[in-house]
């Protein structure tokens, strides 16, 4: 029986380049799944179109990647120690094409999100596998360029999938943006196959734990009964039957889970971190942070098209400056990260993602491409200052044997926080453009709507149009303007609700330590927001 391949034995066989081959096919892993999870927030207009959606269900293209990628996220470590890094990897890879294509060829909506949820899936154990990876083959000296890497890739990839996604649907269609991740992640699955280690060092002879799949099937199941209850409340009634069984079952396997948690041995979350004042009060940042970026990066591109008529491609570049620009900051917030008070940059983020939301809540359908991408990229800004400090504050706050939990808590709350983020505000979005639409029809039913409808029937008369479509052609355009009119009003009020649960943020982000914490060695510094 042959040996099995270790970073050691792999090492050594490939000398000092080893590290480049490896690093880079980790981060080709990494991109394939996080452009696909970003690359269809431009799509989401021509989706609705295709398959008739509302938004209701609409936003489940997002929410399930960014579900997906928060439970896949406590499942990673089990699945490496089980079956070893490259069977993983791998694996991860193959199941990555197989939903891209199946994306590509959905044949109605349950389809599509279900192949976003493994997507986003995927991308939940690409980023702790390409952390581990690099810290592994860099030496101590060098673990900052490694970082560097894991970085450069978390940001650029985000920024560029909507920009490629728009390029893609102008020349093609939204079917085509999942083939864009297909050979990166043909790729890096051949060369996984060669240069990631079967095991991360030789077997200790200790046996892996079983995985605690009951605290799992309780943890998704709370989640995802929750995810469904807001999305479809509106729709069937927050009285229902249906919505507070949803919400039950949620709050009791939510209870049960903790109370497991507390007694079993290797809990899949550390519940006990939350009884840390400074690393619950970052916690509940972090997931606020979560839902407020991934939340406006759903809603920016989708405003763009449905409010300002613009391409998927300009909907795509809005974000992309922020992106860029968050990149360039991040270095300097970590560096400042160790100098300042956590305290100062997370109040300083926060103020300035609230300026951001309260802008964006001004913006019409005039509003110029460069004023659109600079308030972007305020926000963008905010969450480059806040991310490194709130990552110091949380893992300063923990004794070192809650470490390793208190690492991976940040992150998943991060994930989660987004993945509620576009499952609420879609939801608020959806009832705001319900009740300003009414209230514009009513008030369009005075003497001025009804000289409206005359004028344009005047007009269409006027341009050949026979008498029985005329007053149908009026109408048509009379309900145009009242959808589009509700449309603005409701994106405004949404961004003036971010602005407003920021404001709130303020409040516990002020109770944070003042003085400077640099994180532990032990912590392994990783940030996964997206643009």
């Amino acid at each position: 029986m042959s040996t099995p391949d270790t970073l050691e034995l792999l090492g050594q066989r490939y000398g000092t380049a080893y590290r480049w081959l490896a690093a880079v096919t980790v981060l080709l892993g990494m991109l394939s799944s996080v452009l696909t999870t970003t690359v269809v927030n431009v799509a989401v207009p021509d989706i609705m179109g295709t398959f008739g959606m509302g938004q209701d269900h609409a936003h489940w293209l997002s929410t399930g990647a960014l579900a997906g990628t928060s439970v896949a996220m406590l499942m990673q470590s089990w699945l490496v120690g089980r079956f070893g890094l490259r069977a993983t990897f791998i694996s991860a890879m193959g199941v990555l094409l197989a939903s891209l294509l199946l994306a590509a060829h959905a044949p109605d909506e349950n389809v599509l999100i279900l192949a976003r949820l493994v997507q986003g899936s995927v991308m939940g154990l690409m980023q702790p596998i390409a952390v581990f990876v690099l810290i592994s083959v860099f030496p101590p000296d060098r673990k900052g360029q490694a970082m560097g890497m894991f970085g450069l890739v978390a940001i650029v990839g985000p920024a560029m999938g909507p920009v490629v996604g728009g390029i893609v649907i102008e020349y093609f269609n939204w079917r085509a943006i999942f083939y864009v991740s297909v050979p990166i992640a043909g790729i890096a699955l051949l060369l996984g196959s060669i240069f990631l280690p079967q095991r991360a060092a030789p077997g200790t002879g200790k046996p892996v734990k079983p995985f605690d799949w009951l605290s799992f099937t309780l943890v998704t199941t709370s989640i995802f009964c929750l995810l469904v209850a807001l999305s479809t409340g509106q729709r069937l009634g927050w009285n229902s039957s249906e919505i507070l069984l949803m919400v039950g079952v949620a709050l009791v396997c939510g209870v049960a889970f903790v109370l497991r948690e507390l007694r079993v041995e290797s809990p899949l979350v550390e519940v006990r971190t939350m009884l840390v004042p400074d690393f619950a009060v970052a916690i509940l940042l972090s997931f606020l942070f979560g839902a407020g970026l991934f939340g406006s990066t759903y809603l920016i591109p989708l405003f763009a098209q449905t409010v300002q008529s613009a391409t998927p491609s300009q909907a795509g570049l809005i974000l992309l400056p922020g992106g860029l620009l968050l990149g360039l900051v991040m270095p300097i917030s970590g560096y400042l990260a160790d100098r300042m008070a956590a305290r100062t940059m997370i109040v300083t983020g926060i103020l300035l993602f609230m300026v951001s939301s309260f802008a964006l809540a001004t913006v019409g359908v005039d509003t110029s491409y460069l004023a659109m991408a600079g308030i972007v990229a305020v926000g963008r800004v905010a969450v480059g200052a806040v991310n490194p400090s709130l990552n110091v504050a949380a893992i300063s706050a923990l004794p070192a044997a809650m470490l390793a939990q208190g690492a991976g808590l940040i992150n998943f709350a991060r994930q989660l926080g987004g993945a509620f983020g576009v499952n609420g505000l879609s939801v608020a979005l959806e009832y705001r453009m319900a009740f300003h639409s009414d209230a514009i029809t009513a008030a369009a039913r005075s003497n001025a709507g009804a000289d409206l409808l005359r004028g344009v029937g005047s007009l269409l008369a006027a341009g050949g149009a026979p008498p029985d479509l005329q007053s149908a052609g009026a109408l048509h355009y009379f309900g145009t303007m009242i959808a589009a009119q509700a449309y603005s009003e409701a994106f405004r009020d949404i961004f003036y609700l971010l602005a407003i649960v920021f404001a709130i943020a303020l409040l516990p982000a002020l109770v944070l330590r003042g003085k400077r914490a640099a994180p532990p060695p032990q912590a392994v510094p990783m940030d996964t927001a997206e643009t």
